[in-house]
């Protein structure tokens, strides 16, 4: 396939550099290169500074941990300019371990309730999680004691949990291991307050059939990027053409392409950005630019266009000394006829400084990728499984990388799309699910960020579409561009005055300059509309071991969400995910933790504008997030640890094995929605 060697050597570079949180941040790059950015964790103080983050527009992950002594770690790409902005609002990186819970001062005793206290046994043993509430609110200091099996027992405190000023209840940090299955937790406040509750399973959903004989997986053996995922959905169309058809996406991606740039002079006062008016790709890099000294005195600034080179002859003044300053080079760029070029100051400086002579200095796009990875305009695919492909059955929609970093993600529809079709023959189960839903695939929703990942810089979360305007535009700014396709929908957005994305074009959370701005949003919603039979959508995000659904977003005046779903919705949501996270953890024992699955307001974030929150919204469709990637225990440290968007691939690999088996499971879900009305 089209860029597997190539990619193959960008693999082993970046997944030395660029697989979980570091400890330091690199030196800040020269003046025409970009900042080097790392994957750290950060602390900060309280949830207040975290929705500070949020709304500063910060490259955050989904991997928010609640600490005991009410500090918040969020793991976060960032360039070392990035983090000493982020500094003001609270944030740190993270050292050691975090101080325990301050000690209750005393007060009226207090009235606790238990929401929820479960055990799940992993591959790695037996683990408790608590959730509970106190009338005392987030002053409260509650202890959980467990009991179980033989005479165990534990003690953990709790840690408040506080989003945009609502006390939201008291909940563990991160799951603690038990040694046994608990069986009873008592908790205590420092109040006076108790609280009983027997200890229940968790997901204890609906357990999948794990023995079907001769059933087929194990289809991924490498990341790809988008042409081979392109490659995989033909190939897949070709082996089995009466169960499936190719569905092109109408709206094409900008490409993975940019205009050709060349930083000459000394920023700030004295340089100017030259930029092809053509990309790079289609002659771009194939220009010059050359500023000269006439030799002679009282010149007058001029500009030749003799082919593809742009040459300068600066202004002089009595003496023969060049005078000419940036902004006038930049206006007398511009504007000389036929210039295949245009030039502007450099970011918000006016350009008073005077030019020195330069060299020809070649113009490039600053694109990696080899020659044969496309740079037109991309038409995104969807695959459309089923044996009746007619709108008569219940339709689920799989989409992927959104978020062009999240590499695992595509491979779990691709494999999802493999089983189902590969054991169609010989599996009963499959045939019945096939001949049940009608089932589109999206391996790769934003497949020029994700080129962009591939072969340029890995941390890319956006798109390749610059909206910046020319101060904000000069090269070494290149790996800030592009809108987050998942802050780009129409409801719940910025616009709409919601919180969690950003107006800063050069923000991770970009939201673009309207709403369904890019055809990478346009092409999501247009499969709903034009499919009305699709009443279940997953979109597969990583890292951090979510299991999401609407809201998605807030108003931070007031914490007031998107209507929530009904009691009856809200049921449905749950029993479907305990189902579907059956499935994901016999694969391998991995548990989505019970706190990280529920509506995104309430276990993550708000996301302004995020594509679950229109589809269910707007067209009635059950939208879920994945956040593959779930931290794995490390028996040896006792701890929790990330896992990165790019782990080495024996653990994407086991990550798209998981979550395909939640995906057929989520289709299994769709498939019995008639009944379950």
């Amino acid at each position: 396939m089209r860029g597997s060697r190539a990619s193959a050597v960008v693999l082993a570079m970046v997944l030395t550099t660029f697989v979980a949180a570091e400890p330091s941040l690199p030196a800040v790059a020269g003046p025409a290169d970009p900042e080097p950015a790392s994957l750290v964790t950060l602390t900060v103080p309280d949830r207040a500074a975290l929705e500070r983050l949020v709304g500063s527009g910060a490259d955050l992950t989904g991997r928010v941990r609640p600490q005991p002594d009410g500090s918040i770690r969020v793991d976060a790409v960032v360039t070392p300019s990035r983090l000493a902005e982020l500094r003001p609002l609270g944030a740190t990186l993270a050292t050691g371990t975090p101080a325990p819970a301050p000690e209750h001062r005393g007060g009226t005793k207090d009235r606790i309730v238990v929401e929820r206290a479960v055990w799940f046994q992993s591959r790695d043993g037996y683990f408790l999680s608590v959730e509970a509430s106190s009338s005392a609110g987030a002053d409260a200091a509650l202890t959980v004691t467990w009991k179980g099996r033989g005479g165990a027992t534990g003690q953990v405190e709790m840690v408040p949990y506080v989003d945009a000023g609502a006390y939201l209840g008291h909940q563990f940090s991160v799951p603690v291991p038990a040694g046994v299955r608990p069986d009873r937790v008592t908790i205590t406040s420092a109040a006076g307050g108790v609280a009983e509750a027997r200890v229940g399973e968790w997901p204890d959903g609906e357990r999948p059939d794990r023995d079907r004989p001769g059933y087929q997986k194990d289809f991924i053996t490498q990341y790809m990027p988008p042409a081979q995922l392109n490659a995989r959905v033909k190939d897949l169309h070709r082996r089995f053409p009466a169960l499936t058809e190719i569905i092109e996406l109408p709206h094409l991606t900008n490409g993975y392409r940019r205009h050709a740039q060349a930083l000459i002079g000394t920023p700030p006062g004295a340089a100017v950005v030259v930029t092809s008016r053509a990309y790079g790709s289609e002659g771009g890099n194939d220009l010059a630019v050359e500023l000269s000294d006439p030799g002679a005195a009282d010149r007058t600034l001029a500009v030749v266009v003799d082919g593809k080179q742009v040459r300068v002859s600066l202004a002089t003044d009595g003496s023969g000394a060049p005078v000419s300053t940036a902004a006038e080079v930049a206006a007398a760029i511009t504007g000389a006829p036929g210039s295949p070029v245009t030039a502007a100051t450099y970011r918000t400086d006016p350009g008073a400084g005077v030019l020195a002579p330069a060299p020809l200095t070649q113009l490039s796009d600053f694109l990696g990728a080899p020659a044969d990875v496309s740079r037109e305009p991309w038409r995104v695919l969807a695959l459309r499984i089923g044996t009746h492909r007619d709108g008569s059955r219940t339709g689920v929609l799989a989409y992927a990388q959104e978020h062009a970093r999240e590499w695992v993600t595509p491979l779990v529809t691709i494999e999802a799309a493999e089983r189902l079709l590969r054991n169609y023959p010989r599996d009963p189960a499959t045939r019945k699910l096939l001949r049940r839903a009608d089932i589109f695939i999206v391996p790769t929703v934003n497949p020029d960020g994700a080129n962009y990942s591939f072969y340029d810089f890995n941390a890319q979360r956006k798109n390749m579409t610059n909206h910046c305007p020319a101060a904000q535009s000069d090269p070494a700014l290149r790996n800030t561009w592009g809108v987050d396709v998942n802050r780009n929908y129409a409801v719940g957005s910025l616009f709409d005055g919601y919180f969690g994305a950003s107006a800063n074009c050069q923000s991770g959370t970009y939201a673009g300059p309207g709403e369904h701005s890019e055809p990478e949003s346009r092409n999501v919603i247009w499969l709903a509309e034009t499919y009305p039979n699709i009443r279940f959508a997953l979109n597969v995000h990583s890292y951090g071991g979510y299991f999401m659904w609407p809201p998605g977003a807030y108003r931070l005046d007031g914490r007031v969400t998107l209507p929530r779903p009904s009691r009856q919705q809200e049921a449905y949501f749950l029993r479907s995910a305990r189902t579907i996270l059956e499935a994901i953890a016999a694969e391998r024992g991995t548990v989505t933790w019970p706190q990280q699955t529920g509506p995104v307001t309430d276990v993550l974030y708000s996301a302004a504008g995020n594509s679950a929150d229109e589809l269910w919204y707007d067209h009635g469709v059950y939208g879920w997030d994945f956040e593959v990637g779930s931290d794995l225990w490390n028996p040896r440290t006792g701890a929790w640890e990330g896992v990165g968007f790019q782990p080495p691939f024996a653990e994407g690999h086991a990550e798209a094995m998981e979550f395909a088996a939640g995906l057929i499971s989520l289709i299994g879900v769709a498939a019995d929605y008639r009944e379950d009305r």
